[in-house]
């Protein structure tokens, strides 16, 4: 009963040691912004949201909605058919379609706004060619649908947005045990049904998070909504603050926002939670890749190319091809200072949020309570929070910062700090951080998550505290999930626009700002280069994920066979 007692007395006192610490201080990164929206949200002084709820709140929900149901339904078709196309079938060109398909997640959607509608518009190539073709001379003598609507940006965000669902779908039609679906195909039904019954239902969950991850997106996109007229939150939220001067009324745009967001995040786990399935065999072969028939490879073939043309071909032809003619201009616009701007600072959110990202991983590694990994969750909801919403959250308590420490020296050494944190590249790091910290987080917990248990046991065995076990033990061991995780913020921070908007320091411009003045000025042509950059940026990343995927099977030895 004594050891009882003593076991009992250990468990109730507060588990506070460094990681635990960390942990909670990492956790009100995110925290901290979302109260400060509550908070300023409710601000009696401000009857902004009477009006917005009379006039455009309704607007906003509409089409919020309504461009939320488009990119559902346009990824998980092309992401969940194209998966299981290059998964299990042999047609020309499946190999090369099996990378390429991840392609478009390099190109920002409001580069492909920009040049999509640089392409389709009455004065672009298109259309120029259709008149020339028969004989037209002016807009009312034929139909042409209307890129810059609602729908056409539920096409442009679908086509870049896609990659999420077959990264994941893909994953789990690899890892699937097809014992099922051939019993499926003895008992006679054909290839499609067998899909849908029994392929498709299994790999539910993941079709779920990828679709999530791309809604997701789809809330926080500032740049395609805004130059296709669209109004959504997140469009509000700027129109709000910055035309209407109203940071209450953007304040509670932004905490509808969350709402909306935590709503989304909370069917996701639902059906997760319902569609859940298990392996019922440990036994893993190789897949089958069943060969088609040269009718049916060809529409597999061009089925599965469309998305990567469309998606990722066309925007890179375009802009390399304008930026090899108007390259002069793009130099003459600072183009090295902006790219460095963005250099640095992705390398530094890369390096902030991954060592975050460590802290949290390991922590919830070395700790038994589940107290530890409930932090660690609440420390990465920043990725489920559109940009727009955290920077309005960060940017006053950032301030209410600068103004105590600036009040502080003045009182004791008569001296005045300025502006530390908010307004500054400190700042805009510190958001990028709460922003991205799930990336990093989540990749190296499933690193850690690899290492046996054991090597801790042993390298406290040899007198290895905590720290010492993670410096010399598992780092080693997760440098390639801290290169993945480090990759994956570096392309996201390079990406990133609402957010860099709004916090960024005054007259500091990065690529994403600059491509997205000019393209919005019809400029694309002199900010091609800039687009292209970005473009480039992210396709080692895209690279790496795909390799990790083709390998992630049982018993893998080498790449999928040639088409």
């Amino acid at each position: 009963m004594t050891a009882l007692a003593a076991a009992v007395r250990r468990a109730a006192r507060p588990f506070l040691d460094g990681w635990t610490v960390a942990a909670a201080a990492v956790a009100a990164l995110v925290a901290v912004p979302l109260a400060t929206i509550a908070y300023r949200a409710i601000d009696p002084a401000d009857d902004t949201w009477s009006h917005l709820a009379a006039t455009v709140l309704p607007v906003y929900v509409s089409n919020t909605l309504w461009l939320l149901l488009g990119v559902g339904a346009g990824t998980i078709v092309v992401g969940a058919s194209t998966a299981w196309l290059v998964t299990m079938y042999r047609f020309p060109g499946r190999r090369v379609l099996s990378w390429a398909l991840l392609l478009p997640l390099a190109v920002p959607s409001y580069v492909l706004a920009f040049v999509v509608t640089d392409q389709l518009e009455y004065a672009g190539p298109v259309q120029a060619a259709l008149r020339e073709a028969f004989g037209w001379t002016s807009a009312r003598d034929y139909w042409f649908p209307e890129i810059r609507s609602l729908g056409g940006a539920a096409i442009v965000l679908s086509l870049v947005l896609y990659p999420y669902v077959y990264l994941l779908a893909r994953a789990a039609f690899i890892e699937q045990c097809f014992c099922l679906f051939e019993a499926s195909r003895t008992l006679g039904r054909g290839p499609a049904r067998s899909f849908f019954a029994v392929a498709l239902p299994m790999a539910r969950p993941g079709v779920a998070v990828g679709a999530a991850l791309a809604l997701m997106e789809t809330l926080n996109e500032f740049g395609t909504v805004d130059f296709f007229a669209v109004p959504t939150f997140t469009a509000g939220i700027f129109d709000v603050w910055l035309n209407m001067d109203s940071p209450a009324g953007a304040s509670q745009l932004a905490l509808a926002l969350v709402v909306f967001t935590l709503a989304l995040l909370a069917i996701e786990r639902r059906a997760r939670r319902r569609g859940r399935v298990y392996a019922t065999t440990t036994r893993v072969r190789k897949l089958p890749e069943y060969p088609l028939s040269r009718a049916a490879g060809a529409a597999a073939l061009a089925w599965c190319a469309l998305p990567v043309l469309l998606g990722f071909a066309l925007p890179a032809g375009v802009l390399a091809a304008y930026a090899i003619e108007f390259h002069e201009a793009a130099l003459a616009r600072e183009y090295f200072a902006f790219a460095g701007n963005s250099l640095r600072l992705a390398v530094a959110a890369a390096a902030v949020t991954t060592a975050l990202g460590l802290v949290l991983a390991y922590g919830v590694r070395l700790s038994r309570r589940p107290g530890m990994r409930g932090m660690a969750e609440a420390a990465t909801v920043g990725y489920a929070v559109p940009g727009a919403v955290l920077a309005v959250g960060l940017l006053y308590p950032l301030g209410a910062f600068d103004n105590a420490v600036d009040a502080l020296c003045r009182a004791l050494f008569g001296v005045s700090t300025g502006l530390l944190l908010s307004g500054t590249v400190a700042g805009l790091v510190l958001g990028y951080s709460a922003r991205f910290l799930s990336l990093s987080y989540r990749t190296l917990d499933a690193g850690l998550e690899r290492v046996t248990p054991s090597m801790d046991g042993a390298a406290r065995t040899l007198g290895s505290g905590p720290g010492a076990a993670l410096r010399r033990v598992h780092f080693p061991l997760v440098r390639p999930s801290l290169l993945v995780a480090a990759l994956l913020v570096f392309v996201d921070t390079m990406k990133e626009l609402p957010l860099t908007l709004l916090m960024r320091p005054f007259d500091y411009e990065t690529l994403a700002t600059f491509v997205y003045q000019l393209a919005s000025d019809e400029l694309l042509e002199e900010c091609a280069l800039g687009a292209l950059t970005i473009v480039a940026a992210g396709i080692l990343p895209v690279a790496v994920i795909s390799r990790t995927i083709t390998r992630s099977r049982p018993g893998h030895r080498s790449g999928p066979r040639p088409g």
